[in-house]
């Protein structure tokens, strides 16, 4: 196993006993990952205790299918946004009744970039019941690298809302 391998392992591990901790399960709702986070999450013993779900929703009409995204949102902000991977987070959590989700949606590259959106771009979303937090990350590296990292993100912000605290990547 890489290091990076390891470091997504421990973080998924981490994650386990703080939802045990809290009696509590996550969900995922994920795009430019293709269920990266939910396999992370998978590969711990026991992680059925504490994880529901993963929707993997590469298109737009999946995300609006399986998550209840409204196809308007696409029209005006596009899929990379906060106001999408907001409703992918409500929707996540309606349709597995987790306490906790993340949602992430981006532009892992090579192509695919705008001048407003380049390649690396991606927004992460996380939710913990009525609570919604958002954020706006510019990875670097070529598409195994944006998708690893934005795992890692997803991961660290899960665990830190799980502990109680405001889940952002800084």
């Amino acid at each position: 196993m890489n290091p990076s391998e390891q470091r997504l392992e421990q973080l998924a591990a981490e994650l386990g006993q703080q939802l045990l901790l809290a009696k509590a399960q996550a969900s995922t709702a994920e795009s430019c990952t293709g269920g990266g986070i939910a396999e992370a999450i998978t590969r711990i013993p026991g992680s059925s205790a504490w994880f529901e779900a993963g929707y993997v929703t590469y298109s737009n009409r999946q995300k609006t299918l399986q998550l209840g995204v409204p196809v308007e949102l696409f029209e005006h902000v596009g899929a990379v946004s906060q106001e999408v991977v907001e409703a992918m987070v409500r929707g996540a959590q309606q349709h597995s009744s987790a306490r906790f989700a993340v949602a992430v949606s981006g532009v892992a590259g090579p192509d695919g970039g705008s001048l407003d959106k380049p390649v690396g771009t991606v927004w992460l979303a996380w939710g913990d019941g009525e609570q919604l937090y958002s954020q706006r990350c510019q990875f670097a590296g070529d598409r195994q690298a944006v998708r690893r990292q934005t795992v890692e993100t997803a991961l660290r912000g899960l665990i830190r809302l799980a502990g109680g605290e405001k889940p952002d990547a800084g």
